[in-house]
């Protein structure tokens, strides 16, 4: 029977054993790893330690000191032959000069990249979208016509007398005179075609006055009108292709070595 002075108590209960077991319970909590609210746990101190030494290294190479040094020597790190560019202000003169021809293929080989090989190939012998550039007449013949093609594209029959659907559309949308001198002297001396020449900046500057003047400059050039009116060079001075020039400005310059 429940004793009426103690009437929370379950007469079975032993108070003795319950606190005793609580302390344990409390001390057993307590034991276990510590963690935060929200789940955040304090950083081990091995993180700190691994960081100091990645930081310590670094600091040596860094700095040069001792042999981890040899990580940022320019003369471990570097390819052989590679000429580091002088910084100072008279060897601050940017890329060394190269051959007329050479500089002005490797301008028109990036541009034939992005503007022609989806049509003419990377090869250059077309398909069934566009006609060969290999050995081909206009490629290789007058340069005001080939100019022609290449600005205001081409609709009707092409030198072959083939025709595709939808013709050559104009590719002068993003190009620059240097561009078009780059690509017309890649083309003539690419796939098997030799021509030897390099046509200039000033000449394309000519092809895009042309361009310009025609009665309808968006039309599309067709033959007759090559035939009729471009069968002519472009105007310019010629450029020896070994000439040396300066890369960037593709103006000529004094060959040191010679």
């Amino acid at each position: 029977m429940q004793d009426p002075n103690k009437p929370d108590l379950d007469e079975t209960l032993n108070v003795t054993e319950s606190h005793d077991r609580m302390l344990r319970e409390a001390a057993a909590v307590s034991r276990e790893k510590h963690v935060d609210e929200g789940g955040r746990e304090p950083v081990s101190l091995w993180i700190f330690a691994s960081c100091g030494l990645i930081l310590i290294f670094a600091g040596l190479a860094l700095g040069n000191i001792g042999s981890l040094g040899s990580l940022f020597d320019y003369d471990q790190t570097v390819k052989p032959g590679y000429v580091r560019l002088d910084l100072s202000e008279d060897g601050a003169k940017g890329p060394p000069p190269a051959e007329a021809l050479a500089v002005y293929m490797k301008k028109g080989q990036k541009m034939y990249s992005s503007k022609c090989q989806g049509c003419h190939g990377g090869d250059g012998k077309g398909g069934a979208a566009a006609p060969s550039l290999v050995g081909s007449e206009w490629a290789l013949g007058d340069t005001q016509r080939f100019a022609m093609i290449i600005l205001n594209g081409l609709a009707g029959p092409t030198s072959t007398g083939q025709t595709f659907a939808g013709g050559m559309p104009t590719q002068k949308v993003g190009m620059a005179p240097v561009d078009l001198a780059g690509v017309m002297t890649y083309v003539r001396n690419s796939f098997g075609n030799e021509t030897g020449d390099v046509i200039t900046e000033e000449m394309a500057e000519h092809a895009f006055k042309l361009a310009e003047e025609r009665s309808d400059p968006n039309a599309q050039s067709t033959k007759e009108e090559l035939e009729s009116k471009y069968l002519a060079p472009l105007e310019g001075e010629p450029m020896d292709p070994s000439t040396k020039i300066d890369p960037v400005t593709l103006e000529p310059v004094e060959d040191a070595a010679g």
